[in-house]
Order: C-alpha cells, then sequence, then structure tokens
C-alpha cells in the first residue's frame, strides 16, 4: 500500500508508487559502492600478476578515493537543481560503464584510469541515496532506513572479501567488475519505475567555474594527503608546494563561489553553527574510522597471531553493532536530542580505543572484538543522528547540498586521517630502529619490509619478538592519536547547539 512521506519540509507534490521498492533499490545501488573497495582488494595479486604494475596498485584505491569525495558536493547541488532521480540512475549508469571498462582493462594504467570513470558515478551514489532517504521518509522513520542502509556496509565487509576470493580463485579478476551490471540494472529498473518525483520548474543559474575551481582545489588537497609521506617526505619541496597551491587556490574558489548565484557549497554551510559543528564531527568521525581497517588485520595477524580469516572478521565485528545502534539512535535522538546521541556516540568510541589501548602484549583475541563493537556502537549513534539532524533542518532545494557536504566531511576525514596515522606509524618504526639491541644488528629488515618479516616462516625467533613488539608499540602510538582525534570530535560537539533549529527556506 502506498505511504506518503511524512516529512513537512519535503518537497511539495513528491510520491512513490511503494517507499518499499525505493528502499530496495537505494540499498543494492549502496551495496554497488560499498562492495567495490573490498572485493577489489581481495583480488590485488590476480590482477598485478596479470596486468604488471605492482608499484601503481595502490592507485587502483586512491584513485577512487579522491575522485568520489570531490565529486560529492558537485552531486549534491545537482541532485537539489534537478532532483535526485536523474543524478542518481545517471551515477548508477557511470558506475556501470566504469565496471565494464575496468573488466576490460589491459593495463594496469588504464585500470586506473576506468576506476576514476567508476568513482564518479560512486560520487554520484554516495551523495544522492542518503538524500532520498531523507525526502521519503519523516525524522522518526529515518534513523530505521539509516540502519539498514548502513546494514548493507557490514554485509559488504564480509562478502566483498569472500566474493573477491572466490572469483580470483576459481573464474577471473575480471568477474569482481562484471558482478556490478545485474546489480546496477535492477537497481535502476527499480528507481525508474516506482521513483515518482515532482519539483517545482526553477530556472537555475550555476557558473561552473567556481565548480571547477572547487573540484581542483580538493583534487590537489587529496592528492597531497595521498602521497605525502608515501610518495615525497610531509617537509619537502612538493608538499610545500602543493600546499602553498592549495592555499592559492582556495582563494580563488572562495572568490569565484561568492559571484555564483547557487554557489557548490554555500556560505550558509559554514555560517550556520550546527550545520559547521555536525560537519566537524563528521571530519573527526573520518578520520577514527581509518585506523582500524588500515593496521588492524595486520596487528591481529602479526601480533596476536591469529588466522588471515579470523582477522578478517576481527576487522567485520565493527559491522555488527554499527547498523544494530544506528536503528536505535532513532529512539535515543526523538528523547535527547541528535546532538546529545552523537555524544554518547563519541564516548562509546572513546571507550573502545581506550580497551585497545589497555591491551597487552600480545594481548588476548577478545579486547580487539570489543574494542571493534564499541567503536562499531559509536559510529551507528554518531553518523545516523548528524545525517539525519541535518536532513530535518533543510528543505528539499537545500537537503541535497546539506545532505552532500556532511557526506564530504566523512570521506575528507578518512583521508586525513590515512595520510596523518600512516605519518604516525612510520615515524615510530623509524625510531624505533634506531634503538635496535646490539645483537640484532645487522639481522632486522629494513622499516618498509616490516610486514613482510612477519609473515616469513624463515625469520629468527629473537627477530621476530623484536618485530612484534615494535609493531605493537607503533599501532598504540597511533591509537593514542586516534584517542586525541576522538576527544577533539567530543570538544566540537559539546559546543554544537543542542537545539537543530530549522533553517528558513529560499
Amino acid at each position: 500500500m502506498e505511504k506518503k512521506q511524512g516529512n513537512d519540509l519535503a518537497i511539495p507534490g513528491a510520491e512513490v508508487k511503494s517507499r518499499g521498492w525505493i528502499l530496495a533499490a537505494l540499498m543494492v545501488t549502496m551495496m554497488l559502492a560499498a562492495m567495490d573497495s573490498t572485493i577489489v582488494s581481495t583480488a590485488i595479486p590476480q590482477i598485478v600478476g596479470d596486468l604488471g604494475g605492482f608499484s601503481l596498485f595502490s592507485w587502483v584505491f586512491s584513485i577512487y578515493l579522491l575522485v568520489q569525495t570531490i565529486t560529492i558536493p558537485l552531486y549534491g547541488k545537482l541532485a537539489d537543481m534537478y532532483g535526485r532521480k536523474p543524478i542518481l540512475i545517471y551515477g548508477i549508469s557511470l558506475f556501470l560503464l566504469g565496471s565494464a571498462l575496468c573488466a576490460l582493462a589491459w593495463s594496469m594504467y588504464m585500470l586506473i584510469f576506468f576506476r576514476g570513470v567508476q568513482a564518479l558515478g560512486a560520487g554520484a551514489i554516495m551523495a544522492t541515496v542518503s538524500t532520498l532517504a531523507g525526502d521519503l521518509y519523516s525524522v522518526e522513520e529515518r534513523a530505521k532506513i539509516q540502519g539498514w542502509l548502513s546494514s548493507v556496509w557490514g554485509v559488504s565487509a564480509i562478502a566483498g572479501p569472500a566474493l573477491g576470493g572466490a572469483f580470483a580463485a576459481y573464474l577471473s579478476w575480471h568477474w569482481i567488475f562484471l558482478i556490478n551490471l545485474p546489480l546496477g540494472a535492477i537497481s535502476i529498473t527499480l528507481i525508474y519505475l516506482f521513483l515518482r518525483e515532482r519539483k517545482p520548474k526553477i530556472i537555475h543559474k550555476i557558473k561552473f567555474s567556481g565548480a571547477a575551481s572547487l573540484l581542483v582545489t580538493t583534487a590537489l588537497l587529496m592528492y597531497g594527503l595521498l602521497q605525502g609521506g608515501q610518495a615525497w617526505p610531509w617537509l619537502s619541496f612538493p608538499s610545500l608546494c602543493i600546499g602553498m597551491l592549495c592555499v592559492v587556490l582556495l582563494g580563488v574558489t572562495i572568490r569565484l563561489e561568492s559571484r555564483n548565484p547557487e554557489p557548490i557549497l554555500p556560505k550558509w554551510i559554514w555560517e550556520n553553527r550546527v550545520l559547521l559543528g555536525t560537519n566537524l564531527a563528521l571530519v573527526g568521525m573520518g578520520m577514527t574510522m581509518m585506523v582500524p581497517s588500515m593496521y588492524l588485520p595486520v596487528y591481529a595477524q602479526s601480533v596476536t597471531g591469529v588466522h588471515p580469516i579470523a582477522a578478517g572478521f576481527i576487522l567485520a565485528s565493527m559491522s555488527l553493532t554499527w547498523p544494530l545502534f544506528s536503528g536505535f539512535s532513532g529512539r535515543l535522538y526523538l528523547s535527547i536530542g541528535f546532538r546529545n546521541t552523537a555524544l554518547v556516540g563519541i564516548l562509546f568510541v572513546i571507550t573502545g580505543i581506550l580497551l585497545f589501548l589497555f591491551l597487552p602484549f600480545p594481548g588476548p583475541v577478545w579486547m580487539l572484538v570489543g574494542s571493534q563493537l564499541l567503536m562499531g556502537a559509536g559510529f551507528g549513534l554518531i553518523s545516523t543522528p548528524l545525517v539525519v539532524g541535518v536532513q530535518s533542518i533543510v528543505g528539499w532545494h537545500r537537503r541535497g547540498v546539506a545532505t552532500g557536504a556532511s557526506m564530504f566531511s566523512r570521506y575528507f576525514g578518512q583521508t586525513l586521517g590515512a595520510a596523518l596515522f600512516a605519518a604516525v606509524f612510520n615515524s615510530v618504526l623509524s625510531y624505533t630502529f634506531q634503538q635496535v639491541p646490539a645483537d640484532l644488528l645487522g639481522v632486522l629488515p629494513e622499516a618498509n619490509q616490516v610486514i613482510e618479516a612477519l609473515q616469513s616462516n624463515h625469520t629468527t625467533s629473537d627477530t621476530l619478538f623484536f618485530l612484534r613488539q615494535m609493531f605493537h608499540s607503533a599501532v598504540h602510538y597511533v591509537y593514542i592519536g586516534l584517542l586525541i582525534s576522538a576527544t577533539a570530535t567530543f570538544l566540537v560537539l559539546l559546543v554544537t547547539p543542542s537545539k537543530f533549529e530549522p533553517l528558513a527556506d529560499k
């Protein structure tokens, strides 16, 4: 039975034949983007073996993250201007085109380029799915819906590596991209048939010079963050040049966007204390999310000594509590408010980080799992209330921009976290190598070969013990940085207004 939306700030006249079918389409669409990175990572050895270019394989992931992140604000604005339906169908279609091209890639360079095409579609998906959920469901319903959407990430965290490994072992790595085609076709069909969107006829005036400048500035900043500490040292001439150029381009972007009648990221996004506070908190959340996925599987295998499959399940345990607490957050934010619910969430995250910091060497597995469960619960209580809270104070014409800014903040935080915490980890390793015991001089591997040595059966017991302690110490310092980041996020939320007042729609 058709059920109209209960959102008072939604666009007048918007309707759907069945919200259930639309939700199914959104979940399938979200699965395309959610499963992409995990399914690809499992098949990287086979891809490199076939295409070559081992030194380039990290860009298979980096280009995807970069292009997806920088395009989210643009797609959010376009969804406000031209409607969610055309932007989402366009994004899915572009994602599928990129997937088909990736399957046909004949070199690592072409695979990286085609991954960029995929990411152009993924940016539209990430900007539009959550916005549509805000259009179709009331504030009271959105937590449950966001819980369903979050569950897609949990399933993908487990199913992605399993499918990627199966395709690589029994079929071909090409199938990790081809599997997207039938799923995407189902999603497009459901959206086309069931979503009915009637938006007011408004003549839009947008200057794409400002949008282009914003994209170039963000892309350059993210490129510098992704390459800093990897391709060149942080304190180096390339980093200095990129930093100075970003400052210049930022000034140009602000000047161009101030003259734009419909800017991509308008001033009200940054002038409103609620929106500014929630976006900064989502940056902090994004930074915090990156550390477990970067270091926990290797830590579990190299220090705790668990099997690689068990290490994957330890990481995936976060995905069990995230959707559960995301769905529960609705009751909480209706009772104590959006900001206060997010504060409870960040306290869960801080508790999870502290549990890891009290982990002895080599440490019991249950403490790793407990840390992940607590952090997953915290992320569920942070992300859903903040996104729903932002959507609740803006009308239809601003919801795409507001949601896009929130998604951009989260993904930018992930990039920033990956860069900063990798610098902490590498610095601790470098310092520890300067404190090597005399009996191990000349025996230890190079700093960039520590993980290979930990996995090798030929490493002597004394060397292995020292390397495990060194890795344990480095990851603990990373989690100290994580604690600082989470505490800063708590303080940001603390000064964010607790009452989310609706903005006057223009």
